[in-house]
Formats: C-alpha cells, sequence, structure tokens
C-alpha cells in the first residue's frame, strides 16, 4: 500500500513538475471544453466553472482554471493517466507529449512549431481572405489536422462568414502534430498551391513526404526574410539559398523601388534626420509619407549602425489608412531591409500587439491600439506596451493632436515623462529614453481663430502636443512644389433657388402637427442636422423614460427629416419614395389584420395550436400612420412635379456634364457630400440619368465604415473595392462623404466638387488637394442664401491666416518659441490632471457609496456613503441597523435646544473609543443619529485617499433626502 502511495505522489509530483515548465505551451495547445468530458474524476461544478470561464474570458483563461484545479486537488489514483489519455482523444497530441517526460518534444522542435505558427500569424490576413474553408474542411479531418468537433465548429462560424470558418480552423490545426506540412499538403490537394507556396516561401510546390523540419526550415528562412533578421540582406553574399534560387526570385519579384526625396522634400526632413522632433506640413499630393518612410529607414539605420535598439511606430487615425500605409508606402520600400507589420481593428491576427511590437521593426497601427496597449502596461497588465518600447512615433494627419483626441492622449503621457525626465536629470538618476516624435499633416487648420494671435496660439498648442523643435514648410525649393502640386483652378455655382417649395411647405406641416400632437417643441430649424440631433435625442431619452408616445412621435419626426434632407439635396420624388417606404414597412408590421399561423411552416417549438399574435396599434400609431396616407397623394403629386425641382440639382447636373465633356482625356472627379443618405441618393440619381451615361459617367458612392448613423454604412472591404475600381477607372465619378477628404489614397483628380459642404479650413484643404491633375477644377455648388459661399470665403481667409502664423512661428526667437512650448505644455498636463480629478470627483458626487467614514479617533469603520440620508438640505443622518450597533448615546443637557419640528436630546459617541460623532435628532417622531463630518475621516475608494472636512457643504457628494413614509414603513417591519 506504501508503495502505490509512493508511486501516486511521484506521479502528482512530477504532473505538477511539468505544468509548471510547460504551462504556456499547455495554454497554447489545449481545447478546453471538449477535454472536460474525458474528465469522470472532475466534479461537476468544477467544469461547469471551468465552461462558465471559458465563455467569458476565451480558451486560454479557461484551460489556467483547469490547470490551477488539477493541481490543487486531491484526485483517485491514476487521474494524470487519465488527463493524458483526455488530450489525446481530444485531438491535443502536442499538449498529451508536455504531460509525458519520455515524449517531450525537443526545444528544436519548439523553436521549428514556433517558427511556423509566426509565419502563419503573418500571413493569416492572405489565407483569411484566399481559402475557401468548405473547399478544405473534410480533408482537414481525414489528415487528422482536425477532430469531428473542430469540425462542427469551424462550420459554425463558417456559417456566418467564410472569413469566420479560416479563423476557426487555422486556430485549431495549430494545436496538432506535423501541422505545418499536413496543411501544405491539404493546400495543394485542393488547388490552393498559390497559398501552400506563399507558406513556404517557394516558387515550387514542396514535397509532401518532406518532413516538418525541413519544411519549417524554409518556412524560417521565408520568416526571416519578412521579419528583416538576415544581416546578409541585400548583399551579395546572402545566405538565403543557392544562387541559382536568389536569381529565381529576383526574377519573379517585381523590382524594388528607389527610396530618394525631391530636393523640397529632404528640405523639410533636414531637422527629423539629425533627430529633432518636428511637424512636416506639406499640401496634400505631395509626398509627406514617402519623406516619413526615408525618415524612418534612416533612423532605424542608425540605430542600426551604432548598434542602439530601434523600433518605429507610425499611427493613424482611420482604420483603412493602415493597409493603405503599409501597402503602398512602407512595405515596398523597406520590406528588403526592416519586418513590417500593420495591425488595426480590421486586422486577423491572432499575434497580440505587444508581440507584433517585440518580432518588428515598424509596425504601422490605428492610435486607439497603442493607446489601448499603454493602458494596459498602466495597470499592470501582461498584454501592454510603454512608449520607451518605440524611438520613433510617426503621427499622420497630426492637426487631431488636441484636446482629447487619442493622438493627444498618446502625447500627454510622452510629455510627462518628459518632465519625470528632467527632474530625474537633476537628481542625477537614470532616465526612461523616449521616442522622436514626427508629425505629417497638409494643414494644422486655426482652430476657428478669428484674429491672427489666436490662430498663432492655435498652432503653437499643436506644436507643444507634438513637443515639435519647428513646424516645417517648403521656402527654398518652392518654384520645385508648385510644379508637383498643380493648385486647381476654383469655381463657384450659385443656385439661385428661388422655387416655390410646396413639397417642403407640406412636409413641415406635417411635422408641426406631429410636434404639436405629442407636445415636443425643437429649437432647431427643420431640414437641419440639430433638428436630427434633437430628434435622436428626444427617442432615446422617451424610450428610457418608457414613454411609447414620444418614442414614435420623435422616431417619425427623425424620417420626415431626413425626407426634407434629401428634398435639399437631389430630387423630392426620392425625398418621398424614403417616406413610402418607411410607412408602408410600419403599415406591414403593425397590421392589425389577424392571421392564423396554423399549418407547420409557422409552429413554434412544434405547437399547432400557435396563431401569431397582431401588434395592437395605439393612438400614437393611428395618428402617425393615418396623417402619412392621408396626405400620401398630394405629397406624391407635388413630388412629381417638375416646375418645383431643386436648382442646386440643376446646376450639378449641368456642372458634372460641363466637366466630363470638355476634355478628350479620362475625366475623373469625386462630389463631396454631407451625409450618407445623400451620397447614396445622388449615386443612384446620376446611375438612373442616361444623359450622364452618354458622357462616360460612372458613378459610385463612397461613405464611412462607423456605425454612428442609421444608413447603413460601407465596409473596409466594400471601401477598397470602390477605390480599387476608381483608381482603374471602372468607376470615374465617387459621391463621397468627408471619409474621402483626408488620407485615403485616391488616385489624382481633375474634378472636385463641394456639393452644399463646407466645413473647416482643413477640410477645405484637404478636399481641394485631391485635386491634383493638370488642369483640374474645384467647384463649389451652393444655394443662395444658404451661406455656403460665405463659409468658403472665410475658410479661405483662415487659410491665408493658417499660413501666415506659421511663419511667424517659424520665425520666432528660438528662446521664446521653447518658452512658450514649455508653457502650453505645463497648461495641458494641468489641465488634464484638473479634468481627471472633476471626472473623480462627479463619479463621487452621483455615487455615495464610493466613500466610507471612519472614526477620526481609532479609525474603526462607521458606515457608508450610502448610508447617509439629508434632512431639510442641512442635517445628515445614518438610520441603518449596522450603524446603531456602532455607537452609544450619552445625555448632554446643553444639547437640548427645541427647533420648529426636531430637537436634539444626546450625544452619540464611537462604542470603541468614545469619540463623539453626533447628536440624537428628534425629527417628526423619529430618533435619528445626526452625524458632524469634523469627527470622520473621509476614504476615497478609487484612490484610497484620505481626508478630513470640517463642514458637510467642503464634501462635494450628493447625499438622498430621507424619505420618511418609506424609514416609517421599515420600522413597523422591524
Amino acid at each position: 500500500m506504501s508503495s502505490e502511495m509512493s508511486n501516486e505522489d511521484s506521479e502528482n509530483r512530477c504532473f505538477c513538475y511539468l505544468l509548471s515548465c510547460f504551462r504556456d505551451r499547455l495554454k497554447m495547445y489545449i481545447q478546453v471544453e471538449p477535454v472536460l468530458d474525458y474528465l469522470p474524476f472532475l466534479p461537476l461544478e468544477d467544469k461547469e466553472l471551468i465552461s462558465a470561464e471559458t465563455s467569458s474570458k476565451g480558451n486560454a483563461q479557461g484551460v489556467e482554471l483547469l490547470l490551477t484545479k488539477l493541481e490543487k486537488g486531491a484526485w483517485s489514483q491514476g487521474w494524470t493517466t487519465e488527463f493524458v489519455e483526455a488530450l489525446k482523444q481530444t485531438g491535443n497530441p502536442l499538449a498529451a507529449r508536455y504531460m509525458n517526460t519520455k515524449d517531450l518534444p525537443s526545444p528544436s522542435f519548439e523553436n521549428t512549431h514556433d517558427e511556423c505558427l509566426q509565419l502563419l500569424t503573418l500571413l493569416q490576413p492572405t489565407l483569411v481572405e484566399k481559402l475557401l474553408v468548405k473547399d478544405v474542411l473534410d480533408i482537414c479531418v481525414a489528415e487528422n489536422l482536425l477532430t469531428h468537433e473542430d469540425r462542427n465548429r469551424v462550420s459554425a462560424a463558417e456559417n456566418n462568414a467564410n472569413e469566420a470558418g479560416v479563423r476557426e480552423l487555422l486556430k485549431r490545426i495549430v494545436r496538432k502534430e506535423h501541422w505545418f506540412s499536413t496543411f501544405l499538403n491539404v493546400l495543394n490537394q485542393t488547388g490552393n498551391e498559390a497559398l501552400a507556396q506563399e507558406l513556404t516561401g517557394s516558387h515550387h510546390s514542396e514535397n509532401s513526404a518532406e518532413s516538418d523540419t525541413s519544411l519549417a526550415e524554409g518556412s524560417v528562412s521565408c520568416l526571416d526574410e519578412s521579419l528583416g533578421h538576415n544581416s546578409n540582406m541585400g548583399s551579395d553574399s546572402g545566405t538565403m539559398g543557392s544562387e541559382s534560387d536568389e536569381e529565381d526570385i529576383e526574377g519573379r519579384a517585381s523590382p524594388e523601388p528607389e527610396l530618394c526625396l525631391r530636393s523640397y522634400q529632404m528640405e523639410v526632413a533636414e531637422p527629423a534626420l539629425e533627430g529633432k522632433n518636428i511637424i512636416i506640413c506639406l499640401p496634400t499630393g505631395s509626398g509627406k509619407t514617402r519623406v516619413a518612410v526615408y525618415i524612418a529607414k534612416d533612423h532605424l539605420d542608425k540605430k542600426k549602425r551604432a548598434s542602439e535598439p530601434g523600433k518605429v511606430i507610425v499611427l493613424v487615425n482611420k482604420v483603412p489608412l493602415v493597409e493603405q500605409l503599409y501597402r503602398k508606402e512602407f512595405n515596398p520600400f523597406l520590406k528588403k531591409f526592416y519586418a513590417i507589420e500593420r495591425v488595426s481593428g480590421d486586422s486577423q491576427l491572432k499575434i497580440s500587439f505587444p508581440n507584433v511590437v517585440k518580432f518588428c521593426d515598424i509596425i504601422i497601427s490605428t492610435a486607439q491600439i497603442l493607446e489601448n496597449s499603454l493602458l494596459n502596461a498602466e495597470k499592470g497588465e501582461d498584454d501592454g506596451v510603454l512608449l520607451s518600447d518605440f524611438s520613433l512615433i510617426i503621427i499622420d494627419e497630426c492637426h487631431h493632436t488636441n484636446k482629447e483626441a487619442v493622438y493627444n492622449n498618446i502625447m500627454r503621457r510622452y510629455l510627462m515623462q518628459k518632465m519625470k525626465n528632467n527632474k530625474l536629470k537633476k537628481e542625477n538618476k537614470p532616465i526612461i529614453p523616449l521616442p522622436q516624435i514626427l508629425g505629417l499633416t497638409a494643414s494644422p487648420g486655426v482652430g476657428g481663430a478669428t484674429k491672427q494671435a489666436k490662430a498663432e496660439e492655435h498652432i503653437l498648442k499643436i506644436c507643444a502636443n507634438l513637443d515639435a523643435f519647428t513646424i516645417k514648410t517648403v521656402k527654398n525649393n518652392i518654384d520645385q512644389l508648385k510644379d508637383q502640386i498643380k493648385e486647381p483652378y476654383k469655381k463657384v455655382v450659385i443656385a439661385d433657388d428661388t422655387r416655390e417649395d410646396l413639397f417642403k411647405v407640406k412636409l413641415t406641416e406635417i411635422m408641426t402637427r406631429i410636434q404639436t400632437f405629442c407636445q415636443m417643441i425643437p429649437m432647431h430649424e427643420f431640414g437641419t442636422q440639430p433638428y436630427e440631433q434633437w430628434a435622436i435625442k428626444m427617442e432615446k431619452k422617451a424610450a428610457k423614460e418608457g414613454n411609447r408616445k414620444k418614442r414614435v412621435c420623435a422616431e417619425h419626426l427623425r424620417k420626415y427629416n431626413e425626407a426634407l434632407q434629401i428634398n435639399d439635396t437631389i430630387r423630392m420624388i426620392d425625398a418621398y419614395n424614403h417616406l413610402e417606404t418607411f410607412y408602408n414597412d410600419e403599415k406591414r408590421k403593425k397590421s392589425a389584420a389577424q392571421e392564423d399561423y396554423s399549418d407547420s411552416d409557422n409552429d413554434v417549438d412544434g405547437n399547432e395550436d400557435y396563431q401569431k399574435k397582431p401588434l395592437i396599434l395605439d393612438e400614437a400609431d393611428i395618428f402617425l400612420m393615418t396623417l402619412f396616407f392621408e396626405n400620401q397623394k398630394i405629397l406624391k403629386k407635388l413630388a412629381e412635379n417638375p416646375h418645383h425641382e431643386n436648382e442646386k440639382l440643376t446646376k450639378l447636373r449641368s456642372t458634372i456634364m460641363e466637366q466630363f465633356t470638355k476634355t478628350e482625356e479620362t475625366a475623373r472627379g469625386i462630389i463631396f457630400t454631407k451625409t450618407r443618405l445623400s451620397a447614396y441618393a445622388l449615386s443612384q440619381w446620376i446611375t438612373e440619368n442616361k444623359k450622364f451615361a452618354e458622357v462616360g459617367v460612372k458613378a459610385h458612392h463612397l461613405i464611412g465604415a462607423g456605425h454612428s448613423s442609421e444608413f447603413k454604412p460601407m465596409t473596409q472591404n466594400e471601401q477598397r473595392d470602390v477605390i480599387s475600381k476608381f483608381r482603374t477607372g471602372k468607376i470615374n465619378l465617387l459621391i463621397a462623404t468627408t471619409v474621402a477628404e483626408e488620407g485615403l489614397d485616391i488616385k489624382e483628380c481633375n474634378i472636385v466638387i463641394r456639393y452644399g459642404l463646407v466645413t473647416n479650413e482643413i477640410a477645405m484643404v484637404q478636399a481641394r488637394g485631391r485635386a491634383r491633375a493638370d488642369e483640374s477644377t474645384y467647384i463649389l455648388v451652393a444655394s443662395s442664401g444658404s451661406g455656403v459661399v460665405e463659409r468658403e470665403t472665410v475658410n479661405y481667409f483662415r487659410e491665408k491666416m493658417m499660413y501666415k502664423a506659421i511663419d511667424h512661428i517659424q520665425n520666432m526667437n528660438p528662446e521664446e518659441y521653447a518658452h512658450k512650448i514649455l508653457e502650453l505644455q505645463m497648461i495641458s498636463i494641468m489641465e488634464k490632471k484638473m479634468k481627471i480629478k472633476k471626472n473623480i470627483s462627479r463619479q463621487y458626487k452621483e455615487n455615495p457609496s464610493l466613500i466610507t467614514f471612519l472614526c477620526k479617533n481609532c479609525s474603526v469603520l462607521a458606515c457608508s456613503g450610502d448610508a447617509i440620508h439629508v434632512i431639510e438640505k442641512m442635517h445628515h443622518v445614518n438610520m441603518t441597523q449596522e450603524f446603531k450597533d456602532m455607537y452609544i448615546v450619552i445625555e448632554n443637557k446643553a444639547l437640548t435646544e427645541m427647533f420648529a419640528d426636531y430637537q436634539t436630546n444626546g450625544e452619540i459617541i464611537c462604542k470603541k473609543c468614545g469619540q463623539a460623532w453626533g447628536t440624537m435628532m428628534v425629527h417628526k417622531g423619529l430618533d435619528l443619529p445626526c452625524l458632524k463630518i469634523r469627527n470622520f475621516v473621509v476614504v476615497f475608494k478609487n484612490d484610497s485617499s484620505k481626508k478630513q472636512y470640517k463642514k458637510w457643504v467642503e464634501l462635494n457628494i450628493r447625499f438622498p433626502d430621507l424619505d420618511y413614509t418609506e424609514y416609517c414603513s421599515i420600522r413597523d417591519d422591524d
């Protein structure tokens, strides 16, 4: 018996030792849920707990909990063998090997596996895009790459989208032995040879009989090349393969583009090449990003020569820009020298952001991903990065580095660390290294300034936020820049819209009746965006309050407002159709006709007696539906009257026709409009009008991918597809919202039209910069009296102010500039600290439970803030039983003063130390302990700070009033 016990103890010790050595590997390889089914010794409640952990926090956390349970539990003899067998049975053979000392994978095997996994991770976006799950699923099962349960999970994911299925497939196959060579074999069997070649980095298909190691060695070579770790890369004595192989690859590859700058680009780059923080301000189309690529390469080259760590992160503020900068700029020029990766919310990389940072030299990322990772590091979480991990940060469209924008949140950390470093230097202590900063913009703007001094202050703030040594514009090579950037011909087309818009009159009449019915009076004009925002706000507020009448009316008012906006943009019939579609859909959904759904096709859970219940129309539904359908005929008649057509639309039509017929060369243009709805409607109008097709117009809308609007957004893939077709000429007229103004790689245009849309001087410069082709035209189409032309004139004025302000800042005395920048940085940091304090204060103010009260003498916990109630806005009482047990009452004759409806006739003291806490107060027949705050220490839970106050008014927290009736009922219950 003792021998058996000894063997069991030895087995358990061995298991725990293997767990401690290979825990991270096991978390990587085990698929936890199927394993639970094969562990009979594990209690059901433990299994349910692990399953819940897996569902809420992911597979790795589920495995962690399982392993912890196994380590700490006292299980029946032989349980370790059962566990290993469970791993084998559920398709986790690699994990099983780590639990067997005789079959442990070798370090070289691990290294090979990790390299293959890294390679797959880097190429995953390609596989997700090009691989069809249904082609490979059955063969993966046959080749033991997937279990039957794996297959079902992959199929379930694929039902949502093929991309989801591919991700699930890849996630599961990497847990199997020899997965890499087997997966290559599957790809070759299913006609996916090109994908297999990408994974191996070879031109010819690999022999499926090759060992995993030999394949992995090929993948390691490919991986080294992609990560830029081959020190001989690009030299004549490279060791990446035979000379003939290199020649074959070179023959197939497209020629490497040469990275060189024009004189004006080198001019603005010079301070950055010296390692200084700068902002480069160059017009759209002048090659700002190319300058950034050059600076990034120069920076990393110098770091390499000095044997210092170098790492560059390029930050953008829009997801499509990540792929664009990677594909068009950084990867083509630098892939030969450095490891480059892109990361965004649209990425499908399974490797974590910190690991991307660890393995790559250049990372192109949305700013929010970096911000999230910096926050993780501050919270002490493993999955985080530090600013000191980078040696150069490039910020695209850096004019957004202001206020609470994500760029500025990142840069405030930089500034705070810089100030800490200055303090550390004075104390002769080591400092935290900070990256060089490079900002890129076409227009920093003036921040709405109306005076020159304010314009200068705005730009100085951006310089301060980016800790810029200077803001660089072209001075010496201006003629070369002008040759590169052709200023478009500017034209304003005014629509003298004096038509009698009876359709609009009718719509506003209906909206007024709805407002009267629901007793809501907005302070905004019909047909405007402020009105739309008001309607959305009212709809949400009414839904929260449970006021269905107001909610439904607000929803319908928003639809009418959208119709007015459409009417102002394009045809009246489009506005009418928008309303008709909405009300016909409402009618269908709210039909009161009772239908019998007793046939089997309409059964619910097999209940043949089920009958679909009709939606009952209430007062609001009846009013709104009747109102529209009573006016439907007259609305349609007005909308179909061509004599009342939108004059602005007529001007747009003639403008497009003129621009597309005046030149023999192929025209290519963009129309900027205000809303997604108007972009789509204009696209439809142009497509349906044969006159446009006759002059070669091929139009399509381009709108944002966000979900802030009720109108269906475009996906990132749809955006890319439209831009690609525009680049190749399959589309030659984009109708776009502001998504196309800034940053997107849209081919140079010879026509840019802003259709009734004017925002600020930055947007104007960005939109005008889209007209980059020779002899291009920038046109503003607007209605007279709309104020659009006047706002555009203001923007021209602000643009001139901006360049004048930049010039003044560039010529400032260096000491004066440095002093002003430091002052603005200090203000920015202090404002942020004050805002944080206010936010914390606001949190506490609205939530008394976030504070507690300690006796100021003995520090015993007296009560929580949520136990405090207020009488007559001044007396703070605590009537809980828990608090009653904490004090005793002693008589104090000096407190027997009488008042109107309460009296004090005793003193309450701490039961533990005798410290006075307050007085007993009689209020409307109730004995209530009234607390004096000066007798307590207040503890703030969020930051554990402690404070003392003399008066309650000093504590900025809103305590609830005492509900006399409620308290009496509680006492009666007791």
